[in-house]
């Protein structure tokens, strides 16, 4: 009884709050201007004040003006997912919204202005709205549209039009005014009661959208088409001068889509639309309106990630399989959209949860044998795979658990605007559907399959908020489910537990349940027998530390946690024991060509061929042996035996490291490991290291902010092959500390850090400090300082001295190609590291201090000129001052630059002799690194 009442408080609050969102109708009057890219409104807003708050303003969403300069909101999130589209862009390129009358219904003008953002307008009103009363705003404007090469909508390079958030519209009022600002997140819906548009464009294009057109007139030069629509949110209209749109109509929808399937013939595709507008009907419920639109631009900003996104000839699924996806998912989203009005910005983890459990249902219904490699799972030498033995629906815990892994993850209800991109489109959007997937297990019977209708039944096409869904939820739930909302829903913490141990009894077994991380959620224990059916299937909640339970002995040959993986479970390798042998969680050893899935019932090693370079050790191929599957784990080895052709000696590297995730302020990470190499550093000359190392990694609250900050600790042990170019002792240790931070962003670049080097015969510390600067006339500044001092120098050559141009690099730490050479292409690697010189200039090294800066400042987009100054000593000597000059060609900074020097210390080079051995260059090589070029960008 108590239960029931709070329900019923809870339902009450809910149905009270609903009425505070604020609602409006809208009549628009529009002219397209194709040749100008120029849309010309007459706009009239009724604003009706559902709250209980008397407002004397009103606040408007402008987000055509996001795209007017490059410090909007938009700007800024362009820049923070390194994308330099926006901040390059030329001026006609650029949206901009230009007001020329915003009046009352009286025609009083009204005072307004731009806030924060430039996309936001608060107008000022001449009389307050009281609770329950409206009030109309009349705006005249011209919208310049954007060009589509930034988030897809505006104009295209062919002039045609496709056009969303192109007018100005009431912002969302629920508690406060929601100033939401265009972030390219698609997520602005805000409910319109009624809508009528006028929208006049040249008769030379068709004009596509899901509204309601029940009138169009027509002269020799313009159509004016009516459309009209109620309880509608967004209007996205496409204008195009020839269109490849087909309509799919049955009984209950008119769907109109170009999504594409080359393949396919137009019978095969209808029976496929009709089977997804079917599903979805009878899975949600009717849709409101007569037509939805599912365009490929839709599909585009919202795919489904992952294999079917590959070319179309290296896709393994069959055809229909893949269209009816994308037909599925898209409209799906757009189905949600246009009936479930909720704050996207803050509450759109239910839209996602709902649209990826029916995406898996479709595909457990109709395709439920299709595997993630689809027939490439066939393949010998891919079958053996256990990525190839995946379902397709593994795909979704999966890929969330690529995040929760690195502890990346971030909570369901946070705003979408504060997650990594990674999250946004891809990892959280599974969770929820995951979710969703683990409650309906949990609770059976297809209990929340009756809850999605019924939620969408009773909020379709009206203002709803996440509670509404959680009340439906739990109103006649046959168990307690406030850990989905309050655990899973609205924090990070992982799922994660064991099967701890286990007792024999005549017929029973007595088990231990472990749950590691204290995540207060259901478990599944199964029981299978010697021919893996299952005996039994048992739920266990509440278990905060251990639990011991009691099940059946008979015929059980192992106890398995999860087994159906269902459960987005952290780790699963402890998931089960056999029930009889002496071992009872050995698993058997798996050794396999190239890295895979995680397999919980076998230890992986994994095998490649690697190839590496010097011009010392020649070609040198070898074979890595590694565990690292694609999921993080704490423990990984990683060796690499090598033959080197040009020594005849076999080389290599190997590394021993174990990963600890924590959560103490603004540390994440602990990271241990122990890396060795063998190595030629010149014809005939060996050197070995062996470097155990300890780091402490640290990120702040904001997941998106590029910031990052370590303090690494290590100790590099050398043994060289003596050489007698190099006067020192050829064995050597160094311990090395250093604090560094770095922001490392598209449009400002900072980063420094401060080292510390202690050896038996010398000790320095040294400071760097790196920072780039992208102006908005699309200059970019490059400014680099680095001071070092030896605090003790008992050495006796340059071997440890800092360098200008060309560090020694006793600690090899730097891919030097060919570390020892003085002449030769090799010998013009560069490394911006201590001096950073480009410049070969006498007497390079500073055994006392060293105090250096380096610029550069682009002409014309890659090509720059640079300058270096400094000064450097050595000791018993004075001072000098070093400087030199040149034209760098930035391609692709960091990874492959070329450096021209022109005036130096050496006087003008350009006018010396063998010039081209002057030039330098920096070249990365590294997959790893260059892979990281274009994955940044999401993590």
């Amino acid at each position: 009884m108590l239960n029931q009442t709070k329900t019923y408080s809870l339902l009450f609050a809910l149905l009270c709050i609903a009425t505070m969102y604020s609602q409006s109708n809208q009549k628009i009057n529009a002219s397209l201007i194709a040749k100008e890219h120029l849309i010309k409104i007459q706009q009239e807003i009724t604003f009706f004040n559902t709250s209980n708050d008397t407002l004397n303003s009103v606040h408007l969403y402008d987000w055509n003006n996001a795209y007017s300069n490059k410090n909007t909101a938009l700007a800024k999130r362009f820049g923070e997912e390194f994308n330099k589209s926006l901040h390059l862009a030329k001026k006609e390129d650029r949206g901009i919204t230009e007001i020329l009358t915003l009046t009352d219904k009286n025609f009083n003008y009204l005072d307004w202005k731009r806030t924060d953002e430039d996309d936001l307008i608060k107008v000022q009103l001449k009389f307050p709205i009281y609770p329950g009363k409206s009030y109309s705003l009349k705006l005249s404007y011209k919208v310049h549209l954007p060009s589509t090469q930034f988030t897809g909508y505006g104009y295209t390079d062919e002039n045609n039009y496709k056009l969303r958030y192109w007018h100005i519209t009431p912002a969302i009022y629920d508690n406060g005014w929601k100033k939401y600002h265009n972030k390219n997140l698609n997520d602005l819906n805000t409910l319109t009661k009624e809508i009528e548009v006028d929208f006049s464009y040249p008769t030379e294009y068709n004009l596509i959208s899901d509204f309601e057109i029940d009138k169009s007139k027509k002269n020799d030069s313009t159509t004016t088409a009516h459309l009209k629509g109620e309880n509608r949110g967004d209007l996205k209209l496409y204008l195009l001068k020839e269109h490849d749109y087909s309509i799919f109509k049955n009984d209950k929808l008119e769907l109109i889509s170009n999504i594409e399937s080359k393949d396919l013939n137009k019978v095969t595709k209808t029976i496929s639309a009709e089977r997804v507008v079917d599903f979805i009907y009878s899975n949600l419920g009717a849709y409101p309106h007569k037509r939805i639109l599912v365009s490929k631009e839709d599909y585009k900003r919202n795919p489904l990630y992952g294999l079917n996104q590959l070319p179309a000839f290296l896709r393994p699924f069959p055809e229909d399989f893949q269209y009816e996806l994308k037909l599925l998912k898209t409209t799906l989203n757009e189905y949600l959209n246009n009936t479930i009005y909720l704050d996207n910005r803050k509450e759109n983890w239910v839209k996602d949860g709902i649209e990826t459990y029916l995406l898996m249902k479709y595909v457990d219904t109709y395709y439920k044998d299709m595997k993630l490699l689809g027939k490439l799972s066939n393949i010998w030498g891919l079958r053996s795979f256990h990525l190839a033995q995946m379902t397709f629906n593994d795909q979704y815990p999966y890929l969330y658990m690529l995040m929760a892994r690195t502890y990346s993850d971030q909570p369901l209800d946070s705003p979408r605007d504060s997650l990594i991109k990674f999250n946004e489109k891809i990892a959280n959007r599974y969770k929820s559907g995951v979710g969703l997937a683990y409650l309906n297990s949990y609770l059976g019977d297809g209990y929340i399959d009756r809850k999605i209708k019924q939620f969408y039944a009773e909020n379709n096409s009206e203002v709803t908020h996440e509670e509404d869904f959680e009340a439906i939820l739990k109103e006649d739930a046959p168990k307690n489910i406030d850990w989905f909302f309050e655990t899973y829903v609205s924090t990070d913490k992982k799922i994660d537990f064991k099967i701890k141990s286990f007792k024999k009894t005549d017929d029973s077994l007595l088990v231990t349940l472990k749950n590691k991380r204290n995540t207060n959620v259901p478990i599944t224990m199964y029981g299978i027998d010697k021919n893996d059916s299952i005996l039994f299937k048992n739920w266990y909640s509440d278990i905060e530390k251990t639990q011991n339970v009691l099940v059946p002995r008979k015929d059980v040959k192992r106890l398995v946690l999860n087994y159906d993986r269902v459960i987005p479970e952290f780790n699963e390798r402890d998931n089960w024991k056999s029930v009889n042998g002496f071992f009872s969680t050995n698993r058997k050893l798996k050794v396999q060509f190239f890295k895979d899935t995680e397999d919980p019932y076998y230890n992986q090693i994994f095998y490649v061929p690697v190839l590496r370079f010097n011009i010392y050790d020649g070609i040198t191929p070898g074979i890595r042996l590694y565990n690292k599957t694609f999921l993080a784990k704490p423990f990984i080895y990683d060796l690499q035996p090598s033959y080197a052709f040009g020594e005849n000696a076999f080389v290599g590297s190997g590394s021993l490291r174990y990963r600890k995730y924590v959560n103490h302020d603004n540390m994440y990470l602990i990271d241990a490991f122990v890396a060795g190499s063998s190595f030629h550093y010149a014809d005939g000359l060996r050197y070995s290291t062996i470097t155990p190392s300890l780091t402490f990694r640290f990120r702040n609250d904001d997941y998106r902010s590029n910031e990052r900050e370590l303090f690494n600790m290590r100790y590099v042990n050398v043994i060289r092959d003596f050489s007698q170019d190099i006067n020192t002792d050829p064995d050597y240790s160094v311990f090395n500390a250093r604090y560094a931070y770095g922001n490392n962003g598209i449009i400002n670049y900072k980063s420094w850090f401060v080292d510390l080097q202690v050896a038996s015969e010398f000790s320095k510390v040294s400071f760097n400090w790196e920072y780039r600067k992208l102006f908005e006339s699309n200059r970019q500044l490059n400014i680099r300082f680095f001071a070092g001092k030896f605090i003790y120098n008992e050495t006796n050559s340059d071997y440890f001295s800092f360098a200008l141009d060309r560090p020694t690099d006793y600690l090899f730490d730097y891919d030097y190609l060919g570390r020892s050479e003085e002449t030769g292409i090799f010998s013009q690697q560069l490394i911006i590291a201590e001096g950073g010189f480009k410049s070969k200039l006498p007497n390079p090294y500073a055994n006392d201090w060293i105090v250096t800066s380096n610029a550069s400042f682009n002409l014309w987009r890659w090509i720059e000129v640079y300058g270096d100054i400094g000064m450097i000593r050595n000791k018993n000597e004075n001072a000098r001052f070093v400087y030199d000059s040149g034209i760098r060609l930035n391609l692709v900074t960091d990874y492959f630059e070329l450096y021209f020097p022109v005036y130096s210390n050496n006087g003008w080079e350009v006018a010396q002799p063998r010039y081209d051995e002057k030039i330098r260059f920096i070249v990365t090589l590294s997959p790893k690194t260059l892979i990281g070029l274009f994955t940044r960008k999401w993590f």
